[in-house]
């Protein structure tokens, strides 16, 4: 054997209940499982004495935004340290496959707030243009060797719109939907595991129920999932959340709703309804899921703050319409004043908008400060402040909002569909602390200090329902033939360190973290080990 781990208290990622036993690890596989007294004990070329330690299959990150941090950035320890061997990437709808020369320079532009990579920047070769070539390019990583974690990736239904028609707010007509159709199942046949949406982000959200019903039906007969970021987090949340339910039941297609909390002042307490109206749709057998991340902010792009309509046409147009008076002012109004769509129908407070990121250094100085805060130094109002940093910046600030409820995150990751996910951000000078520690704050905060859930459903959570709902056949459970994507972590210890004051603090408490057999954390420090590549759809 090549390595056996020794008298570890092992969480297999079922939700039973712990056991000692040593396992041994050979080929990148799990070889065998011995429970303490169950026969005789394995001997392998190197021994990790476990005693005291916690193992548990890899965490699998279900919304991640590591989409060029993957390519850019080798160490990538902010999810190597928390014990996460898995992201899904291509979140929300936007990202960089399947493209054109066209709409990949629109797409580096339009998310540069969450990736960097803003045209002009060469610190990677775009030398993809299809889902295919995407993930061929994660599996040559760095020189060759792969990449710090493995990937999967789901195909971005406004980078598919942006293909077919652009960004206009219209109907897609017979042959702009063929189109579509045609792309979705490309990127489903080359190893994308389903299809993400970012119903408030443009040009995705110009899309109709029914043209979304028909790409879903193209994702169910590959096997492949549905991931939407639903057109509302606050006002009329619910009602989104019912749409995505009735769309996808509609389509024949699994579900997993993406970062599902709900949040504004409008829907505290109200985790129970939407609790129920998802039972409701289990009971009469929808394939339901989601994701949540254990913190109260959310995490966007400014950008993403305004009315559609003010991006239709793509970022230039954007731009050009913040620099017009009377078009701005337009906005303000619809901002402040009626609710953004953007903004998710909530008139917006300029005081739980913080500034986490920019492109461009020279506007450091509003990095940490709210909107409100910025603009009272500047003695200005804060579409003023904000106006003026969308264009200084051509639309790259991110934002911190500050509008969960603590009542709601308990509630739903409670449930038994939920899965763990960061929706980390990882671009930015002061991240949101998810990026750092998602999975170590619910393993340190929410297991051993608030006692929410125990500690084997939690590892559940984080690693066999995910795998399941991946449809993974030998990842997420530790379980003779399985990959050995391992993490050891100490329960008595264990707990996130970044912080909203020092976001990318690495966490304590996980000392080793294995893919494929290989160390890729050892001892808390991050090897130089790129075991990571991407992980395709199961035609099973």
């Amino acid at each position: 054997m090549d390595l056996v781990i020794r008298d570890a208290h092992v969480i297999d990622g079922t939700g039973g209940a712990a056991f000692r036993a040593d396992v041994a690890v050979d080929g990148g596989r799990i070889a065998a499982v011995v429970r303490e007294g169950g026969g005789p004990r394995p001997s392998g070329r190197r021994v990790v004495d476990a005693d005291g330690l916690a193992l548990s299959p890899g965490f699998i990150d279900m919304h991640a935004h590591s989409d060029l941090a993957l390519l850019r950035d080798p160490d990538h320890s902010a999810k190597a340290a928390q014990g996460v061997t898995l992201e899904v990437i291509g979140q929300d709808g936007l990202s960089y496959a399947p493209v054109d020369d066209r709409t990949l320079a629109q797409i580096r532009t339009a998310i540069t707030g969450w990736n960097g990579g803003a045209p002009g920047s060469t610190d990677i070769d775009f030398d993809w243009r299809d889902v295919g070539g995407y993930l061929d390019r994660l599996d040559r990583g760095f020189d060759g060797e792969g990449i710090a974690v493995n990937a999967a990736y789901l195909v971005p239904q406004g980078t598919v719109r942006m293909l077919a028609l652009g960004w206009e707010d219209r109907a897609a007509d017979p042959g702009e939907l063929a189109r579509m159709k045609q792309l979705v199942a490309e990127g489903l046949e080359q190893g994308a595991v389903g299809m993400s949406s970012g119903l408030t982000y443009t040009p995705g959200m110009y899309a109709s129920d029914a043209e979304l019903t028909e790409l879903c039906r193209v994702v169910a007969a590959y096997g492949g999932y549905y991931c939407p970021h639903h057109r509302s987090y606050g006002a009329g949340a619910l009602r989104a959340y019912e749409e995505m339910v009735a769309l996808t039941r509609e389509a024949g297609c699994a579900l997993h709703l993406a970062h599902a909390t709900l949040n504004f002042g409008v829907n505290e307490g109200r985790a129970p309804a939407l609790l129920a109206l998802l039972d409701a749709a289990l009971a009469e057998g929808a394939d339901i899921t989601l994701d949540s991340y254990p913190y109260l902010p959310g995490c966007t792009t400014l950008a993403a703050m305004l009315p559609s309509w003010a991006a239709e046409g793509g970022p230039e147009a954007m731009l050009a319409r913040l620099r017009d008076d009377a078009t701005a002012e337009r906005i303000r109004r619809v901002m402040e004043e009626e609710g953004a769509d953007g903004c998710h129908g909530v008139p917006i407070d300029w005081d739980t908008i913080e500034i986490s990121g920019v492109s461009d250094p020279g506007l450091g100085d509003h990095i940490g400060r709210t909107v409100a805060r910025s603009a009272r130094e500047r003695g200005e109002a804060p579409w003023a402040t904000a106006r003026r940093l969308l264009l200084a910046d051509r639309l790259g600030p991110t934002i911190l909002l500050h509008v969960g409820h603590e009542e709601n995150v308990r509630a739903i990751m409670k449930h038994p569909v939920h899965t763990g996910g960061s929706d980390g951000i990882l671009h930015g000078a002061k991240p949101h602390p998810r990026a750092y520690g998602t999975f170590p704050h619910y393993l340190g905060r929410y297991v051993r200090e608030l006692g929410v859930l125990p500690l084997e459903e939690c590892v559940a959570h984080l690693t066999g329902r995910p795998a399941a709902r991946l449809r993974l056949p030998d990842r997420g459970l530790v379980r003779e033939g399985y990959r050995a994507d391992l993490v050891l972590f100490d329960p008595r210890t264990v707990a996130a360190g970044s912080t909203y004051e020092a976001p990318r603090t690495l966490p304590v408490g996980i000392p080793h973290v294995l893919i494929d057999g290989r160390f890729v954390v050892e001892d808390g420090r991050r090897t130089s080990v790129l075991a990571g590549r991407s992980v395709r759809r199961h035609p099973g």
